[in-house]
């Protein structure tokens, strides 16, 4: 459900892939689960107003940063519909963050004046505006090259040369493919 992208924004585009082949977005409990694994939200936080019209807020702004992230890796100008809707989702205030003691008297974070759904989608909305206006940041922008993977992350890696989304994911499959490549290779060459 959480994908390390380096960014909150993209974590979000990693819910989807293009191909319609998965949807990690189905339902308010697996926005839930992503809120919470993004650092969004603390574990255990009431969530009341969370429903369908949450999903569909969610998965609307993470079509508009699928659009502007994509034509920014293609050079393309921004989408100006796409754009004027993040900056208007991140024009409004996030959710509010304390410092309160558990049971245990340790201090752990919990969000103030109750969870809406603008708010965090002000927090996702802010994080593609700073992601989109940071030439640093954007100079690491790199899209998955893993055969059909569409994720995208930040190479924060040493060097900038990392070319896949996950080492463990499609760079082994593609380590694995090149195996294979290879020893269909050998076979074929000793048959001929």
């Amino acid at each position: 459900m959480w994908f390390e992208s380096g960014r909150v924004c993209l974590a979000l585009l990693a819910t989807f892939t293009p191909d319609g082949d998965t949807e990690g977005l189905r339902d308010g409990d697996e926005l839930r689960l992503w809120l919470v694994g993004a650092g969004l939200v603390p574990d255990r936080t009431p969530l009341g107003g969370l429903g369908p019209d949450w999903v569909a807020a969610f998965r609307g702004l993470r079509d508009d940063v699928d659009r502007l992230v994509r034509a920014a890796l293609n050079g393309r100008p921004p989408a100006e519909d796409a754009l004027a809707r993040v900056n208007a989702a991140a024009a409004g205030p996030p959710p509010g963050l304390c410092a309160v003691r558990d049971r245990e008297g340790r201090l752990v974070r919990e969000l103030c004046g109750g969870v809406e759904c603008a708010g965090l989608l002000a927090a996702v909305a802010r994080d593609a505006v700073e992601l989109l206006t940071d030439p640093g940041d954007m100079a690491l922008l790199r899209a998955c090259a893993g055969d059909g993977c569409a994720r995208v992350y930040l190479d924060t890696s040493r060097g900038h040369r990392r070319r896949w989304c996950s080492s463990e994911l499609c760079g082994n499959r593609e380590r694995v493919a090149r195996h294979r490549r290879r020893v269909a290779g050998v076979a074929g060459s000793a048959s001929g």
